[in-house]
């Protein structure tokens, strides 16, 4: 039995047609990948202080770094009112989902700043930005009713912001710098926004910004706009090209650059240092030296110091003596003076007379 060829012309056809299903299925599994979202599961619902959980995921990129944490104020639909302050932050655990995405950890169970409703509070750490709460009851915790929520409030920056102090002497020579960072918001909602809480970030060069929570105090209406001072300040001995962002929720608002000086001082210490402290041990040695020395041979060396004659009025009322000529032995011949001659009035060779010359 033999096989019709089959045409060429229906070749790209049956190729199709057996592709078909699988062309069908691609986007079905193309939609269950991107519809895929992060959840966490709890062993327990309920646990007292001193215990501990296992927390559990699934749906989170792969590979991405995340924080866990118990907080008060807070619900699964609302979230958590009032940020991580809410939070025990001091009890939370990180950790890093696997390459399908999963992960699954113990944290221990503590008391939240706030009070129940709680939650396990799970989001990323870098990257873009997931968040889940778990709802979960801290036995013996006390429970409140929610704060009125302040929905409907829009902020955003409204003029340019600025970094206003200067640097002490103390930062010359390595203390944290430190700058007020000023910028005016506006509400552009429809509802007041009481003590907002901001995100103040540092970077520097390429790293990416590490972030604190700053609230400020205040009550901005709707249509209003406030003044905002946030705190910046560095770790001590920074120096070089850094960048300050603020976040309000998940928008950034603001991106302010900052260059900090070096702080010579540290170098000039260090300088002084390296000069003060050989010369120190130098002149202690020296002086150790100088006591161990044995004392005979000193006296020994200074006994066959040669004197030293010195000039001016000291040597001359120290001259040696000097040794007069012996006298030339006298003549034994004797002279008579004249008796009309004194030797005051005997003629001079040299005197001349005028007798004679009139």
């Amino acid at each position: 039995m033999t096989m019709d060829k089959v045409p060429a012309s229906r070749t790209p056809f049956l190729l199709l047609l057996a592709l078909l299903p699988l062309l069908l299925l691609l986007p079905a599994a193309t939609a269950t990948a991107a519809d895929a979202k992060p959840e966490v599961k709890l062993s327990q619902q309920q646990a007292g202080k001193g215990g501990d959980i296992t927390v559990s995921g699934s749906g989170w990129r792969p590979g991405t770094l995340l924080m866990m944490l118990i907080c008060g104020q807070a619900t699964p639909e609302k979230g958590v009112i009032g940020g991580t302050n809410s939070c025990a932050n001091a009890d939370g655990r990180a950790v890093t989902t696997d390459s399908k995405g999963a992960f699954s950890k113990k944290m221990p169970v503590a008391e939240p700043p706030k009070p129940c409703p709680c939650v396990v509070h799970v989001a990323t750490v870098t990257g873009e930005q997931a968040v889940v709460d778990a709802p979960f009851t801290v036995a013996g915790h006390p429970t409140a009713p929610l704060p009125e929520p302040t929905g409907g409030g829009k902020l955003a920056v409204l003029a340019a912001t600025r970094l206003e102090g200067d640097s002490g002497i103390l930062v010359f020579f390595g203390a944290p710098p430190s700058r007020r960072l000023e910028f005016t918001v506006g509400n552009l909602g429809s509802a007041p926004v009481k003590d907002p809480v901001f995100q103040v970030g540092t970077a520097h060069g390429v790293f990416s910004p590490q972030w604190e929570e700053q609230q400020w105090r205040g009550t901005i209406a709707p249509g209003q706009k406030a003044l905002v001072t946030l705190p910046v300040q560095l770790s001590a001995g920074a120096h070089g090209d850094y960048q300050i962002s603020v976040k309000y929720g998940t928008k950034v608002l603001i991106e302010q650059p900052w260059g900090v000086g070096r702080p010579w001082g540290v170098t000039i210490f260090w300088i002084l240092l390296a000069v003060v402290v050989p010369a120190a041990v130098f002149r202690i040695g020296m002086a150790v030296v100088d006591r161990l020395r044995p004392r005979g041979n000193h006296r020994h060396r200074t006994a066959q110091l040669p004197k030293l004659r010195l000039p001016g009025a000291w040597s001359r009322t120290h001259r040696p003596p000097v040794t007069e000529p012996a006298a030339a032995p006298k003549s034994t011949t004797t002279t008579t003076a004249l008796p009309w001659f004194t030797p005051d009035s005997a003629p001079s060779e040299n005197r001349s007379t005028t007798k004679g010359h009139s």
